[in-house]
């Protein structure tokens, strides 16, 4: 394989189920829009979970330096994961771009990447491009610690309960724009606060803790903003801290999940930082871009200018 001639492709990586099917029906189209704008390209479907990971990480030891993600935001996670466990070449000499197909397509919306295919795929022909931070998170599954990196927003608590209840309706073909909501309010039922230890930065407090969102991005759940203020190349995390809210609270409160703010609130905290540990008695459940994790103790971090994205409108700072 040439790998010089490689340098000039984008490697476009389809997940077919993505957005109830729509990334196998709509991919024909896909292809000729790419074709017609001139967008040389190879091909690859993933057919189970990570393999867009996989994917990712043989076309970077192939020679590619350029991906597109077509799917959704657990899509683009799987790709971010690829071009981190390689280690041909630094990650920020990779590029990303999306032609996002899922329910919720959050991280795009911060950039104003259009949902209709023509648009999406103007923004890459234009190339405007950017050095994006990546966050990433140590967790523990039983007692093996992992890790995983995201380009986005991971959470801690109530949010990977909603996040979890959520990916398994997806998985049985149950998916549209306010499955969130719906696991959101549902989950309101028996979910309760716990008490856990949060570092960060090396100061340390105890709180009641109903959620946490650890964010470089600003939306979530499909357009829910509990990282509001999110940079994405400022180095820093974004950490919001939901604390000892009840279930009617909740419920009255939630424009503020979507107005952008959720800060405002008195029980709810932010902060900016480069590290945040939190550790409880009993287990916080952890989630990453919309995909599933382990549990406590956990560890974020982030890898400032890690990546190059292409993007279609500059974000509000």
């Amino acid at each position: 394989m040439n790998q010089n001639l490689n340098h000039a492709k984008w490697l476009v990586i389809i997940n077919p189920n993505a957005g109830n099917g729509k990334g196998k029906k709509d991919f024909d189209r896909i292809a000729g829009l790419l074709e017609r704008e001139e967008i040389p390209v190879s091909i690859r479907f993933t057919e189970r979970k990570t393999e867009a990971t996989d994917h990712a990480r043989e076309a970077i030891v192939n020679g590619f330096r350029k991906i597109i993600s077509v799917g959704g935001d657990g899509t683009l996670n799987e790709v971010i994961n690829g071009v981190f466990s390689q280690t041909v070449c630094p990650t920020n000499e990779i590029t990303v771009a999306l032609i996002p197909v899922g329910t919720g397509n959050d991280w795009g919306r911060m950039f104003g990447i259009p949902l209709v295919y023509e648009g999406a795929i103007k923004v890459i022909k234009e190339h405007k491009m950017m050095l994006h931070d990546i966050g990433f998170i140590t967790y523990f599954n039983q007692d093996k610690q992992l890790k995983r990196y995201f380009i986005n927003i991971a959470g801690l608590g109530f949010e990977a309960m909603v996040v979890k209840r959520t990916n398994k309706q997806k998985d049985k073909g149950r998916s549209n724009a306010a499955i969130y909501l719906y696991n959101l309010l549902a989950s309101l039922i028996s979910y309760s606060r716990e008490q856990a230890t949060i570092e960060i930065d090396g100061m340390k407090s105890l709180a009641e803790v109903f959620s946490i969102n650890v964010g470089n991005g600003r939306y979530c759940g499909g357009g829910m903003r509990q990282t509001p203020d999110a940079l994405p190349d400022d180095g820093l995390l974004d950490i919001t801290v939901i604390k000892d809210m009840g279930r009617i609270e909740i419920i009255r409160n939630l424009k503020l999940l979507y107005d952008g703010t959720i800060l405002s609130h008195p029980k709810v905290d932010g902060y900016r930082s480069t590290n945040l540990k939190v550790s409880c008695d009993r287990l916080l459940y952890a989630e990453a871009d919309g995909e599933s994790l382990g549990h406590t103790p956990v560890e974020f971090g982030i890898i400032p200018s890690a990546i190059k994205i292409i993007y279609g409108t500059n974000i509000i700072r």
